[in-house]
């Protein structure tokens, strides 16, 4: 699970960039809207790293049901914006689905009930595990907020989102373990 969401991660990185920004928050702006529009660029990638996963196609559909979820109801708030020349970070608090909860949870029922993920013939079930933390992920009420500061570099008269961090990213898509 992990896998996909971090190379959909890497995938979304492409779509920076996308606006004429005149400023440094506006291009963070809009790399947000992405998600919380749902955006062809973001689903589209979505749908090619499912593809390559190995789930039913039912816990595909869950899954996709999940992410659009958690990127329609990503809500972000611009709390600062320092520029040096061409460089500017921009601090953002956003407030996502906190999926790890759910994954966490999923685990911790696992291995307290592991005999309830075993097929017929007493053997442990990978589809069954999947089925049952993807229904986890998609009830998951709690959220959490998170803190990110973006990299925005002037090209020109126009502001580009660089490159997040892992941990970043996954505050984002709301994996993040913030308890290391």
């Amino acid at each position: 699970m992990k896998k996909i969401l971090y190379l959909f991660i890497v995938c979304c990185l492409l779509i920076t960039g996308c606006g004429m920004n005149k400023t440094a928050s506006g291009a963070v702006t809009d790399y947000l809207e992405l998600y919380t529009t749902l955006d062809s660029s973001v689903t589209d990638q979505l749908n090619e790293q499912l593809e390559k996963e190995e789930m039913t196609d039912e816990q595909k559909e869950t899954y996709k049901e999940v992410m659009k979820k958690q990127y329609s109801s990503l809500n972000y708030e611009v709390i600062n914006e320092t520029i040096n020349g061409n460089e500017a970070y921009v601090t953002v608090r956003v407030n996502v689905i906190d999926l790890y909860n759910s994954q966490q949870e999923a685990a911790k029922y696992f291995n307290e009930h592991k005999e309830e993920f075993n097929d017929e013939q007493g053997v442990y079930s990978k589809e069954k595990y999947m089925t049952y933390k993807l229904d986890r992920m998609k009830n998951e009420t709690k959220t959490i907020t998170h803190t990110i500061e973006f990299k925005a570099i002037k090209n020109g008269d126009i502001w580009e989102v660089t490159q997040l961090s892992t941990d970043d990213l996954e505050k984002i898509h709301g994996i993040y373990n913030s308890v290391e």
